[in-house]
């Protein structure tokens, strides 16, 4: 059967491309991921372009659960340069979309002491805005340290494999 071509993509074929608009390296470092989630955000029309032009940050910001509801706060998203009257607060808190069984399995982790909701990255799936939300716990600086001295440890390994693995010719 011949591929044919709609809309840009071929016939049966999912447009799973992501687009990722900004990460939050830092949480990799300070939290200890456990789990991860996706969520889509409500967003305004100012909002969406911004985030398509890449202009956004997650540095400390964080999610929450209140009333039922899921919550994105802190999240910097630069007002729309072309946008006049109509156009959004930057750090305002955004609902994010979860199913409800979802939110409530996360409303009890979260209880648990010591776990939070970080936002990991912001990315476009499909065309829609998404957060890919860590449920995560807070690292202390001799467990950051630990993990350092294990990562440089692997890498040196690695490199003493890819040395030896060079110089063993007949």
């Amino acid at each position: 059967m011949a591929a044919c071509a709609i809309g840009g993509h071929l016939r049966g074929e999912t447009m799973s491309a992501i687009r990722v608009v900004t990460e939050n390296r830092k949480a990799r470092h300070d939290y200890q991921i456990l789990e991860t989630f996706e969520a889509g955000m409500v967003l305004t029309g100012t909002e969406v372009k911004s985030l398509r032009a890449g202009r956004a940050n997650l540095r400390d910001s964080y999610a929450a659960v209140e009333n039922g509801e899921l919550w994105l706060y802190n999240m910097h998203i630069s007002p729309y340069e072309q946008g006049n009257r109509f156009n959004h607060e930057p750090k305002r808190v955004r609902k994010l979309l979860m199913h409800k069984s979802e939110i409530l399995r996360l409303l009890g982790r979260t209880r648990e002491k010591g776990l939070t909701l970080v936002p990991l990255r912001v990315y476009f799936r499909e065309g829609l805005a998404k957060v890919e939300l860590a449920l995560a716990r807070g690292r202390k600086t001799h467990d950051r340290r630990a993990e350092i001295a294990a990562r440089e440890a692997r890498r040196e390994m690695e490199r003493a494999v890819r040395g030896r693995a060079g110089r063993t010719r007949w």
